[in-house]
């Protein structure tokens, strides 16, 4: 007998129809047929879900069977489909009605008692359910509390797989999992900028960066406060709000990750200098989300930025522009979010020193250049603000006057940010700007013009730089409530291009 069920496959982070189809009763040997690209986990299904059966006292098929899950030509991935398999062999073999198996999708690894374990992608599998309209989902228990927030859409929690056969069978009543959706109430956070002693000028272009969604690269020496100042960056973000959280939250559960839905601050990511291309980009033979796309909406910082890969930095420059990435393989191509804020921080020269308290760099200059040269003009180019970083003096830190609080920078943070969303009806931020809006929105006048092509032509910027500037000038006018850019706005946001860029390419 023909039945069929119907589950999900995750490429990127969403998620793709799956039909399970089994057939019985086939002439032949006894033993089980699994067809329709699956991987080696997919593979070994037919032994758990064998045993799974079993150990539930549900008969297994004493005929040739065949799985088919379809579409053939798309690659099936991990233990998932375990749970789908059981269910439809049970209603091939008249165990369990099939006319149930269409109104959910269903989705679950089985252990060999029968046993379920939670899957990857279940908020994507969740969203699915309710594009097709079904009337739920079932799920490994832990997997359904995640997929839970999702509203207008049933999600029902399987511990065993004889739990899920007598739902279906109609002949136990099982209530789907209680919504749970996070508010967007704010806490007072654990680290705060409070905390940051001196460095008020680095604070400053932190702000800025921020508040028009620019990437910032701090230059300082070691202990100088550069990795503190970028672990509370997140807190001067604005809130998530709900679909942001679930946006944030879609990523993670693709990669098989945990997000806090419950977490004010929005995701930080740190990898260290040794991290591969893909693991940064992400890919894989069935492309999953690498650390630019877990910092979707979030900090992304590269601390030691010259340390890294220079093959590895170079594939940053797609989607800092595109605020996404594209993943090619042969058999498909997938696009990933990787709208976040990049901050960067490097010492200034091998050995960490500049002139620091006095000592100087024992690097030579062939060094100090060779040192940072590992940082390229196009990728220095596409990092709108750069700031040094001084070394703390004794009077910084005893010095008992604080910085403002979070709560403060990220209140004026969000009074430029709404400014930009009336200016391009929510949209994006000035970072984004394309040439033809920065044309329009970004006015100088002839003294301000001026200005800023004496300082391209000193400082040898190259016109990617040059509408850089123009996009700064514009968020920093909007942090101090402007209409218009003033010669200070301009001005402020030359000197955060002041690095030479010959000693850095």
């Amino acid at each position: 007998m023909l039945a069929k069920s119907y589950s999900a496959a995750i490429s990127g982070v969403e998620a793709l129809p799956v039909v399970v189809e089994v057939n019985t009763g086939e002439e032949g040997e006894m033993r089980l047929v699994l067809v329709g690209l699956p991987d080696t986990a997919v593979r070994e299904s037919q032994d758990r879900v064998t045993s799974a059966l079993q150990e539930s006292h549900f008969k297994t098929p004493f005929t040739r069977t065949t799985i088919n899950l379809a579409p053939g030509t798309l690659r099936k991935e991990g233990p998932m489909y375990d749970l789908p398999i059981a269910l439809t062999i049970l209603a091939a073999t008249q165990q369990i009605p099939s006319c149930g198996l269409d109104d959910y999708l269903i989705a679950g690894e089985l252990g060999l008692s029968g046993e379920t374990r939670p899957i990857r992608g279940a908020l994507s599998i969740a969203l699915l359910a309710k594009q097709q309209n079904r009337k739920g989902v079932l799920l490994p228990r832990e997997s359904a509390i995640e997929a839970a927030i999702i509203p207008n859409i049933d999600v029902y929690a399987i511990d065993k797989l004889d739990q899920a056969a007598h739902f279906l069978s109609g002949s136990l009543n099982l209530k789907p999992i209680e919504k749970n959706i996070p508010s967007e109430s704010s806490k007072i956070p654990d680290l705060d900028f409070s905390d940051v002693k001196g460095q008020q000028r680095v604070i400053r272009a932190v702000e800025v960066a921020i508040a028009g969604n620019h990437n910032i690269l701090m230059i300082g020496p070691p202990g100088s406060g550069k990795s503190m100042i970028a672990k509370r960056i997140p807190t001067i973000m604005p809130l998530p709000s709900i679909d942001e959280k679930i946006e944030m939250q879609k990523i993670y559960s693709a990669a098989g990750l945990d997000y806090c839905l419950y977490s004010e601050n929005r995701p930080f990511r740190s990898p260290h200098h040794t991290i591969s291309d893909v693991g940064l980009l992400g890919g894989g033979s069935i492309p999953r989300p690498g650390e630019i796309s877990l910092a979707h909406l979030g900090v992304l910082f590269l601390d030691e930025l010259p340390e890294f890969r220079r093959s590895t930095l170079e594939v940053l420059r797609q989607p800092l522009e595109d605020r996404c990435v594209t993943i090619s393989r042969s058999a498909s191509t997938v696009t990933l979010p990787a709208s976040f804020s990049l901050v960067a921080a490097m010492n200034p020269t091998p050995d960490g020193f500049g002139v620091n308290k006095g000592v100087r760099s024992r690097s030579t200059p062939a060094q100090i250049q060779k040192y940072r040269s590992r940082v390229s003009g196009p990728l220095l180019d596409r990092i709108d603000i750069q700031v040094e970083v001084d070394d703390l003096s004794v009077q910084d830190l005893e010095n008992q006057s604080s910085n403002p609080p979070s709560s403060l920078i990220r209140f004026r943070i969000e009074q430029a940010r709404e400014r930009q969303k009336n200016r391009f009806s929510g949209k994006y931020y000035n970072a984004s700007m394309s040439g033809k809006i920065l044309e329009q929105e970004v006015r100088y006048t002839p003294q301000q013009k001026d200005l800023l092509r004496q300082a391209i032509n000193r400082m040898q910027l190259s016109a990617r730089a040059y509408d850089r500037i123009r996009k700064v000038s514009l968020t920093i006018a909007d942090l101090a409530g402007s209409d218009s850019i003033e010669d200070a706005h301009l001005l402020e946001a030359i000197q955060y291009r002041s690095l030479d860029r010959n000693d850095l390419v």
